[in-house]
This record gives structure tokens, C-alpha cells and sequence, in this order.
């Protein structure tokens, strides 16, 4: 607790820049590790099953990211109001918040997983599944779906922990999972032959014992973040409630947006067959990795606005801003150094299939826009996120995720005739929308207001 109400402090004593890459770089590792999840599914998949698996592992993971779409957004609420609360020094708030989100996002997972689970094969079918990797798939989305409420309960528990400023204990508690989950892909489909199952098992498993050892963390240190774990103390508190929901819908809309408008380019890909479908998912992965580095800088910048406008330290947020985008932007540009010059090994790391290789450079030029569209992304959110604003969330939401992205990658794909590329290019080209929404409420100076 002490240690939250000193970052607003910090910023009057040493750089702005080494307080965010503080908080950052191990939520950037943090999240770096959560990514390798599916990312070590595609390649274990691809290089011992080839491109029906790696098919399989990426609409499975679509999907998967879809559905965490409401853990996703109230958690990163929770995880705002929290740190407003605790800049503000209103503990009995944090506490009801905390209680309030552990009820509310458990009970919507299991709504989710049981629902899902039934509709299992319409999902399949709307997604246009080539029927090479079907029972692949099938079998990937349904045990990730048995595993959804550990996804839900990780993801409390890191809000939590990071909307009180301790962005280290997340780090460790998902580095000892992922280690895991290499360990156990390899002994689940190299060993046992369990194929495309076993990937998805040994992601499930990893992810229950990182909630369980959050879990088990939190309830040890329970004194110091004012949450006793008595069963009253999960009761839903009408006021928390309101506040969770109330910023949590926009973000889950703007994740749900997002996620959905990937969905939808996902099944017009998935009309090219199997080998466009594996590149699809050798696309995402690669852009997953800089859009982990765009939600650390935005979770880290949005945390630091968050607490100094609970402090009405106005003058901080620019700075906070600036060194946000400049940190993003930085690493775009030696990420796509990287990609331009080592595409080659890139590609061959994720499967030795001639057929998927043989296309593959094509990615290559959508995937660099999209690292700068992800790095400016993290300036714009890490205000209208820290602020607080439901409306403009909601509005970014829908002007980003669903009506430019759909929009260019139709006009490219269909209109222009560009296929798959032209998908590929209005996803990277739509990421520099919040860029400009971003800047326009900035310059109206309506988030001092806020």
C-alpha cells in the first residue's frame, strides 16, 4: 500500500522515464510470458504437426482471446479505480473494488465457459474452419475454454497487484507458468503424441497454477492490501459495482471490438485454405509480442495517470505521455529492424512447412505498420484509460475496432482485390486511429476535468 502512494511522489524526485520503465519492463516480461503461451503452442504445433496445427492453434487462440475480452476490460477498470483510490488514499474503496471484482469476473467466466462450450461448433463453422485442421481446432478451443476461469482469476489478482504498484509479483508468478508450459508442450505432444490436445492442456494447466500461486500470495499478504478473504468480503458492492462497471464496459467493449474485428478477418482468411490460415496465425504471433510491449506502457501510463490525477498533479501527464510514446516507438523501430533483415529464421522458428515458407514474406511489411500503429496506440490509452472516460473508451471502441478495421480490410481485400494482404494491411493501418483520438482529447484538455 505504501508502496502504490509513492509513485505519485517519485515523479517530484527522479525521471519520469525511470519510474514508467520501472513499472513497465516487468509488466512487459510479465505479459511477454504470458504471450508465450500460444506462442509455444504455434511453434511446438508447427514443427511436429505442421500447418493443419498451426491452423488449429490460431483460430483456437482467437477464440480464446475473444472470450477473455470481459477479464480483459474490467480487470484493467478495476485495476484504474484502484489506482485512483489508493492515490486519493481511499482504502475502503480498494476494498470493496477488490471484493467486487473477484465475484463479479469468476461468475461471468463460468456463464461464458458453459455457453461457449454449446456453441462450441457454431463457433467453428462461423470462422469458416478448413476442414484439415476442424477436429484440431475442436479440440484446442474446447479444452481452452474448460480452462477459461483461470485466465479470469490471473488477471484479478495482476490488477490488483499492479493497481497497488507491484508489478514484479505478477512477473514471477507467470514466469514459473510458462516455464511450465514449454516444459509440459513438450512432454504432451513431442513425448505422448498427444497432438494439438496436448498443447492446449499444457496451456491450461500452466495458467491454473499461475492463479493459484497469485492466489495463494495474495490471501499471505492480505493485511497489507486491506482484503481479508472472509466470505462476506466477496459480497458485490452496489457503489464498486457501478464504478467496475461503468469503466469496465468500454474496455471490454474496446477488447471485444477488437478481438471480433480479428475474428471476422480470421474467417475471410480462413476462405484461402489451410496455408493462409497457418500464416494468419504466424501473423498474429508476431504482432502479439509488440502489442504486449503497447498494453505494458499503456497499463504502466495509465496507472501513473490514474494516481496523479487523483492527486491533481496535472503538469505530471504530458511528461508521462511523452515518455510513453517515445519508449513505444523505440522498440517498434528495432522490432521491425529485426523483422526486415531475419524474416527468414523468423518464419522457419514457427514451421518447417514449404508450403506456408513459400508465402510467408508477405507478412512482413503489414506486420511493421502494425508495430507503429501498436507503439502509438499506448500514448492515446494510457490518458483516456487513466482519466477515466467510459464515453470516449466506448467511442474509440467502436470507431477503432469495429468501422476502420472491418472497413480498410474489406476496401483493401475485396474492393481493391489485395485478398489476404489487403486484410492484413487495414488491420495494421486501423491501429493508428486511437493515435488521433487520443491526441484531439489531449489537446482539448477535458481529461483535467475529469
Amino acid at each position: 500500500m505504501a508502496k502504490q502512494a509513492t509513485m505519485v511522489n517519485d515523479l517530484t524526485e527522479g525521471s519520469v522515464a525511470k519510474l514508467l520503465l520501472k513499472f513497465a519492463f516487468p509488466l512487459f516480461i510479465s505479459n511477454a510470458l504470458q504471450a508465450v503461451y500460444n506462442i509455444v503452442d504455434m511453434i511446438v504445433v508447427g514443427q511436429f504437426i505442421g500447418g493443419a496445427g498451426m491452423s488449429a492453434v490460431s483460430i483456437g487462440g482467437d477464440i480464446l482471446h475473444l472470450l477473455t475480452f470481459v477479464a480483459m476490460g474490467f480487470s484493467s477498470a478495476g485495476q484504474v479505480l484502484i489506482a485512483q483510490d489508493v492515490g486519493a488514499k481511499r482504502m475502503d474503496n480498494v476494498r470493496h473494488t477488490i471484493g467486487t471484482m473477484f465475484t463479479f469476473l469468476l461468475g461471468i467466466s463460468l456463464v461464458i465457459s458453459v455457453i461457449c462450450f454449446f456453441l462450441r461448433d457454431v463457433m467453428l463453422k462461423l470462422l469458416n474452419t478448413p476442414a484439415e485442421s476442424y477436429q484440431y481446432t475442436l479440440d484446442y478451443t474446447v479444452t481452452c475454454i474448460v480452462g477459461l476461469i483461470f485466465i479470469y482469476g490471473y488477471n484479478i489478482i495482476s490488477a490488483i497487484l499492479r493497481g497497488m504498484g507491484d508489478s514484479r509479483r505478477p512477473f514471477v508468478f507467470i514466469a514459473i507458468a510458462a516455464v511450465m508450459n514449454i516444459i509440459l508442450d513438450v512432454v504432451f505432444v513431442v513425448c505422448c503424441g498427444m497432438e494439438v490436445f496436448g498443447a492446449a492442456l499444457a496451456t491450461v494447466i500452466s495458467q491454473a497454477t499461475s492463479f493459484i500461486i497469485a492466489l495463494i500470495y495474495l490471501h499471505q499478504h492480505k493485511e497489507s492490501f486491506g482484503f481479508d478473504f472472509r466470505p462476506e468480503s466477496f459480497k458485490i458492492e452496489k457503489m464498486a459495482l457501478k464504478k467496475l462497471v461503468a469503466l469496465g464496459v468500454p474496455m471490454a467493449i474496446q477488447s471485444a471490438a477488437i478481438n471480433i474485428s480479428k475474428i471476422v478477418l480470421t474467417s475471410w482468411i480462413n476462405l484461402s485454405g489451410v496455408v493462409y490460415s497457418a500464416l494468419s496465425g504466424i501473423y498474429n504471433k508476431i504482432n502479439m509480442m509488440i502489442g504486449i510491449v503497447s498494453n505494458s506502457f499503456t497499463t504502466a501510463g495509465s496507472s501513473m495517470v490514474g494516481q496523479n490525477l487523483g492527486a491533481k498533479k496535472y503538469e505530471r501527464v504530458p511528461r508521462i505521455m511523452k515518455t510513453v510514446g517515445v519508449c513505444g516507438i523505440s522498440i517498434a523501430i528495432l522490432c521491425s529492424i529485426a523483422l526486415a533483415f531475419f524474416s527468414g529464421p523468423i518464419f522457419n522458428l514457427f514451421t518447417p512447412d514449404q508450403n506456408v515458407l513459400a508465402i510467408a514474406s508477405i507478412l512482413v511489411a503489414p506486420a511493421i505498420l502494425n508495430f507503429f500503429g501498436s507503439a502509438t496506440r499506448s500514448i492515446s490509452f494510457s490518458l483516456i484509460n487513466g482519466s477515466g472516460n467510459t464515453k470516449l473508451n466506448f467511442a474509440v471502441a467502436i470507431i477503432d475496432g469495429m468501422i476502420s478495421r472491418i472497413g480498410i480490410a474489406a476496401l483493401l481485400g475485396f474492393g481493391v482485390g489485395m485478398g489476404c494482404q489487403g486484410f492484413w494491411y487495414g488491420d495494421a493501418l486501423a491501429g493508428f486511429m486511437p493515435l488521433v483520438i487520443g491526441m484531439c482529447y489531449f489537446i482539448s484538455g477535458k481529461w483535467k476535468k475529469r
